[in-house]
């Protein structure tokens, strides 16, 4: 097949050559023999004139031009020029020598065969070489630039399968630490033959449902995302029991928003591993609101001074995510107060997660 294309594109070539030579030549005719009715003497002589013409024009375009011009090499490109214009008046000349001595035999009494002085043919010459070359350059700049757009694209997509396997990774990471910590507690709580455990089971096997199913959506409604919060925080209020004191804020203005899944509850699951109970309660604050086109996510647990550097592999994580989800739209700013860790992400341009 790819031998099939290069013939065919060889065989284009050819003919697209010879069509623009062959207006080459009713150029000359034309040029030289303007004003003359001598016919067969002016076609006779622009034929002379061809073979000079192509020869110095694909010199120049292909050998010349892509060797030092191209290249950059100005100094060579400029002494093989003046070289090529030498050798090049001289072939020019040596052809309209040939050609007047064999298109003597054509020449018509009392007409005048040709109407343009040597000077002016040489020129002629000149100008459709210069004619060919300005075309090579055109064709040349027009190829690199669709070479460097095929580029650019090939370049792009070879990206965007690196951040989509990246982000698959992510999210493959968040499954196996979400999991884990979940079967932990109902272990816990199996080995103690407590009457949570059925439950437990079920708002696990809630989180479940919502992870095979949603997780390789791009973009679910936050307010699953937000039910889906809720679940994982009825396991811990389980977990806890009256070492807990949690409060939650929900003020969602528009159901049909949108957000990348399981995006927020790596901040809710790190705060339950990584806070501290002090004075007999763990104290968790969760406050998720939206303003226009921003969505606030606040999240506040009590914790130890002496704790402040373990954010964990979930924030980590969360955050490698957002720059690739949400580049330059987002904010995350983690701060270590008096026994209180707190983490506040707000993402801006909210608008464009909307279902329209």
């Amino acid at each position: 097949m790819n031998i099939k294309k290069t013939i065919i594109k060889y065989f284009l070539t050819v003919i697209g050559h010879s069509i623009f030579w062959l207006v080459i030549y009713y150029f000359y005719a034309y040029f030289l023999g303007y004003g003359s009715s001598n016919t067969k003497y002016v076609n006779l002589f622009s034929g002379f004139l061809m073979p000079a013409t192509i020869l110095i024009s694909y010199f120049l375009i292909y050998y010349l031009i892509p060797n030092f011009l191209l290249t950059k090499k100005y100094k060579y490109f400029i002494l093989y020029s003046i070289y090529t214009f030498i050798i090049s008046v001289y072939v020019i000349i040596l052809s309209i020598l040939y050609g007047l001595i064999y298109s003597e035999g054509y020449k018509e009494v009392e007409t005048v065969p040709l109407t343009k002085t040597l000077p002016f043919i040489v020129l002629g010459v000149y100008f459709v070489v210069l004619i060919v070359v300005s075309l090579s350059l055109v064709m040349h700049n027009y190829n690199s630039i669709v070479n460097n757009e095929n580029l650019k694209n090939k370049i792009l997509q070879t990206q965007l399968q690196i951040k989509d396997q990246e982000l698959r990774f992510l999210k493959a990471q968040i499954h196996p630490h979400f999991l884990f910590n979940s079967l932990n507690t109902i272990y816990g709580f199996a080995l103690k033959k407590k009457d949570e455990a059925p439950e437990m089971i079920l708002k696990l096997s809630n989180l479940l449902d919502y992870i095979l199913y949603q997780i390789e959506k791009p973009q679910v409604l936050l307010m699953d995302e937000v039910n889906h919060l809720l679940d994982y925080v009825s396991l811990e209020k389980m977990r806890f029991h009256d070492t807990l004191t949690i409060e939650t804020n929900i003020r969602v203005a528009n159901p049909t928003i949108q957000i990348a899944p399981m995006l927020l509850i790596p901040f809710v699951e790190n705060a339950f591993k990584h806070g501290d109970i002090i004075k007999g309660s763990l104290r968790v604050i969760i406050d998720i609101k939206t303003e226009a086109d921003m969505l606030c996510f606040r999240i506040e647990n009590s914790s130890l001074n002496e704790h402040s550097d373990n954010k964990g592999i979930g924030l980590e994580n969360i955050t490698k995510r957002l720059e690739m989800q949400y580049p330059d739209s987002y904010t995350l700013e983690t701060n270590q107060e008096a026994n209180t860790f707190k983490v506040e992400l707000m993402i801006r341009n909210f608008k464009y997660l909307k279902n329209e």
